[in-house]
């Protein structure tokens, strides 16, 4: 028998849902560990913390307790007020779906309620198509496999174009996989003289650059041979900057506001949640990190996982003969710097958001496949700290959180840091 439910950007109505969510309050419940007793409330005045920590073979340690951690807010250490372990439930092979055809004269098995969704966003936006084809050729092979019986999932893109609905019909989802195309709304030609990318025109526009400006000025006066005043040319560059600083900022508040609304819908959901970000990432400038940061806070206290896949696999930052550079040997060394910088930072985002809800970030391989595997699966073990922020100054200022235990040969990874919160945007 084959479910489907319907998940969509604005709307997210199913009934069996609520149907499922009532059979699991009826269920007894499996014996919890022993940390596990304490309820998290969402308030301004805690952070909350997923933490995953895994020994030298990588693998998850759930055997940690409250008084093995330590949490420091702009170094300063702090009391962690709430404790709590979350232990997974792993995907059994034999459990995994099956994508052998449905007999019509065969009994049809019983209703068996989701305890796993899986919501796959794919970042239309900004994968290019090559990129996007590996990722749709790994993805499509990895669902029977990842993905057991009791699981639905999602497909859904970045630009909304996309929804497959929530579903346990993997040959719907795979169908949605390849319906997948880049959209290019705010995407650069590479023709535009002088060809600015965010990073260039954030350098020019709030860092003032003065290498970055000249730089473009000279590419303006080696592509356009009719100027041949540098004022003019000046002119040219800062109106361009502002223009593509305006549609990289733009770009990015769109692609945020997805996620947040993703994230939100998916907090109803009863049982597991995981969203699974596969994308080359985007840029994102000190500007925007409030963001970024507000849908990690949403994540967490909506029991929302998200992990995220690098679809670019292993890269390379080089600039290839198509992307001709115009103008001097100086300006070619700049904007190549540029772009190993850009096609760098472009990951922060997708790590940040892993690590910082509890998700797992892949990347550096080609091994698209494998990726996918390992992030349905999701670390055995998670833990929540919780910590207070009411003696914090609420002046929206970024505080840089670390996380530290007293046990040895372990790697631990957590969220970088957060926002303070704004007084002076409550009083309006």
């Amino acid at each position: 028998m084959r479910v489907r439910c319907e998940f969509r950007l604005l709307i997210l109505s199913c009934s069996a849902i609520a149907i499922w969510s009532t059979a699991f309050a009826q269920q007894p419940k499996e014996t919890q560990p022993q940390d596990n007793t304490y309820t998290f409330k969402s308030n301004v005045e805690v952070v909350l913390m997923p933490v995953v920590v895994r020994d030298k073979q990588g693998r998850a340690v759930g055997n940690l307790k409250r008084e093995n951690f330590q949490i420091f807010d702009n170094s300063k250490l702090q009391v962690i007020t709430g404790f709590m372990i979350q232990k997974r439930e792993a995907v059994d092979s034999d459990r995994r779906a099956s994508s052998a055809p449905v007999v019509p004269s065969a009994i049809p098995r019983p209703r068996i309620a989701p305890n796993r969704f899986v919501v796959f966003l794919f970042d239309d936006m900004h994968l290019s198509i090559g990129d996007l084809a590996q990722a749709q050729k790994a993805s499509t092979r990895m669902l029977a496999a990842s993905l057991a019986d009791t699981d639905m999932a999602a497909i859904v893109s970045m630009s909304g174009k996309i929804n497959s609905g929530l579903t346990t019909d993997r040959t719907q989802l795979q169908a949605a996989i390849m319906k997948m195309q880049p959209q290019n709304l705010y995407r650069s030609t590479g023709s535009e003289c002088p060809n600015i990318d965010y990073y260039h025109a954030d350098q020019i526009e709030n860092r003032h650059n003065s290498a970055a400006l000249e730089a473009a000025i000279d590419e303006v006066m080696s592509c356009s041979p009719g100027i041949d005043i540098r004022d003019v040319a000046r002119r040219l560059v800062e109106t361009a900057a502002i223009r593509t600083l305006a549609i990289g900022e733009q770009d990015v508040h769109l692609t945020f506001s997805s996620l947040r609304e993703i994230v939100s819908k998916m907090a109803a959901l009863p049982g597991q949640a995981v969203l699974i970000l596969v994308s080359p990432g985007f840029l994102i400038m000190p500007e925007t990190r409030t963001e970024e940061s507000q849908i990690m806070d949403l994540a967490v206290q909506s029991n929302v996982i998200i992990s995220a896949l690098d679809a670019r696999g292993l890269y390379t930052t080089e600039i290839d003969a198509s992307e001709m550079i115009k103008g001097s040997s100086q300006t070619s060394q700049i904007k190549s710097e540029y772009r190993r910088n850009t096609m760098s930072l472009n990951e922060n985002v997708m790590a940040e958001l892993a690590h910082g809800t509890g998700g797992t970030y892949f990347h550096n391989s080609n091994d698209l496949e494998s990726g996918f595997k390992q992030l349905a699966a999701a670390p055995e073990y998670l833990y929540m700290l919780e910590f207070s922020i009411k003696e914090v100054k609420q002046n929206g200022r970024y505080h840089r959180l670390k996380v530290k235990t007293d046990q040895k040969d372990l790697t631990l990874q957590s969220r970088d840091g957060y926002f303070a919160p704004n007084s002076s945007k409550k009083k309006k």
